[in-house]
């Protein structure tokens, strides 16, 4: 059977990935887009012909929603999709408050409901390989990890809303849920503690209340610690192509490993040995979200289901909600 998908905002260009995901998808038919910012609409690649959600939202026949609206605004937007029935997938993060995760939630759990986020770093074949090394036990109990999701700002080039107040909902939120989500899917092991965690204004001085910089301590549930780093901190003339970018290294009782997403291979030094080793990739991955949100939506869940979509939101909502009340 086809789903009908409508999309809801197209503010940030993560969005057409899943729109193109859809467009090629044999299980999905486009019925509607929307963009209620008239500048926004009178730029888009795509055909937008509503510029009224609500509106959409009442005439339009289908079964799911795709929002890519500004942050601030993606929870409400999910919210009302929910109450009039719809299934849900944003663009990360999904929503700005834990008020409204926990109104996500409690429609989705109500209503037989599913909601899912485009966490992509799942299907990165050196994020695979690394968790196959871990659950092979080649590294022994994980007891500390170290993750950093350092990007580039280019003020000036991003969207504008991300530095209008209201409308971002904080660095460690709008980054972190990648490694947030990551961490267990790989380890086996769940978030217990926020430790201590910190946003504060370093480089971009053109927004002096944007705080660019997060960082953040946690504890997981056999006493491992995580320590992170997701600034916008990475030169912007390197942009995404540094192994900075979403570099993990990961410390166990039999060894360390470290992987990034720009070199080939996870590098695994392994106690009783004098140097380092790099493992191939593995020849595959696992399904990507779209195709594991469609799975829950047919009553299949599989490893990003909608309580795992759920639980890596609140867990990053908590940092960042540790953060803010450190900046009050």
């Amino acid at each position: 059977m086809t789903l009908k998908i409508a999309f809801a905002g197209f503010r940030h260009g993560h969005i057409f990935g899943l729109y193109n995901k859809a467009k090629e998808s044999p299980e999905l038919e486009i019925v509607a887009c929307c963009e209620e910012d008239e500048a926004t609409r009178a730029k888009l690649s795509v055909q937008a012909d509503w510029s009224d959600y609500d509106k959409m939202l009442a005439e339009v026949p289908c079964d799911i929603v795709a929002v890519g609206d500004y942050y601030g605004k993606r929870g409400s937007t999910l919210i009302r999709a929910l109450k009039a029935g719809k299934h849900v997938i944003a663009d990360k993060p999904i929503c700005t408050s834990l008020e409204e995760l926990a109104e996500i939630e409690k429609l989705a759990q109500a209503n037989n409901l599913k909601v899912s986020c485009q966490l992509d770093l799942r299907t990165a074949v050196n994020m695979t390989g690394a968790r196959n090394l871990i659950q092979s036990g080649a590294l022994g109990d994980i007891q500390a990890i170290q993750f950093g999701g350092q990007h580039p700002l280019m003020y000036g080039t991003r969207p504008g809303w991300y530095f209008e107040e209201g409308k971002h909902g904080g660095t460690i939120n709008d980054i972190a849920i990648h490694g947030i989500d990551l961490i267990p899917w790989m380890t086996g092991l769940k978030f217990t503690e926020v430790v201590a965690a910190r946003t504060w204004n370093a480089f971009a001085t053109e927004c002096p209340k944007f705080n660019d910089a997060g960082q953040f301590m946690l504890k997981m549930d056999n006493g491992c610690g995580v320590l992170g780093d997701v600034s916008y901190f990475a030169p912007n003339s390197c942009g995404f192509s540094l192994p900075y970018y979403w570099r993990f290294t990961v410390w166990g009782t039999k060894g360390v490993a470290e992987f990034n997403l720009s070199d080939a291979g996870v590098k695994f030094a392994a106690n009783g040995t004098t140097g380092i080793s790099i493992l191939a990739q593995p020849s595959s991955v696992g399904p990507d979200y779209l195709t594991e949100f469609l799975a829950d939506i047919a009553g299949r869940p599989g490893e990003l289901d909608t309580p795992t979509v759920i639980e890596s939101a609140r867990n990053t909502l908590k940092i960042q909600q540790a953060a803010d009340r450190g900046n009050q």
